[in-house]
């Protein structure tokens, strides 16, 4: 049971603005929709770059910011993915993946419960749509490290390619948080798509 967790992103959350919408409210740079923000407004106190096990794809379509959207198949053999884990509060992580499932943060979201108590089986399925299961990928400084993604793995769906928006926001966070070139971002990215 922990109050703090890491969030792992491995999309465009990877972009520190880009995740401050999320916890401090606005609309990123690129994106055609705003957001409220967490109940507790602030950003992160550490963040670190991290390989998870597993592959990055892109599919369906982003409302936000058209073209393909990131996934993560945590169950993918054969490959890695490139992500960065911010450290914050239950509350902000329960929030932040309140609005990737269009919803609004409210006090009582069962996702923060869920998270405090732990993720059963490392895994937790809060619904069907983009971003509603909750995965487990490690530890860290003894808190739990979680991202989310869609119900449905690499080999489940088809394919899109993403918008430049969304890579160019992917790059800034792979530069961020890795210090990779523009073109070295690019190419991890493309590779994937």
């Amino acid at each position: 049971m922990s109050s703090e967790v890491w969030y792992v992103s491995y999309g465009s959350n990877m972009c520190r603005d880009r995740l401050g919408a999320y916890l401090l409210g606005g609309q990123p740079e690129g994106a055609r929709r705003s957001y409220v923000g967490a109940r507790t407004p602030a950003m992160p106190v550490d963040d670190v770059a991290v390989d998870l096990p597993g592959r990055l794809y892109f599919a369906g379509e982003s409302r936000t910011w058209t073209g393909g959207v990131a996934f993560y198949d945590h169950d993918a053999a054969g490959s890695w993915t490139a992500a960065r884990a911010f450290r914050m509060t239950a509350e902000q992580f329960a929030d932040v993946a309140a609005q990737e499932m269009d919803r609004l943060p409210t006090p009582g979201d069962p996702i923060e419960k869920v998270v405090i108590d732990g993720l059963e089986k490392g895994r937790h399925e809060a619904g069907p749509g983009h971003y509603e299961t909750l995965i487990e990928v490690g530890r860290r400084d003894g808190l739990p490290m979680l991202t989310f993604t869609a119900p449905h793995g690499f080999d489940a769906v088809p394919h899109t390619q993403p918008s430049a928006a969304y890579v160019s926001m992917l790059v800034r966070g792979l530069d961020e948080s890795r210090g990779w070139d523009r073109r070295q971002a690019e190419a991890y990215v493309l590779e994937r798509s």
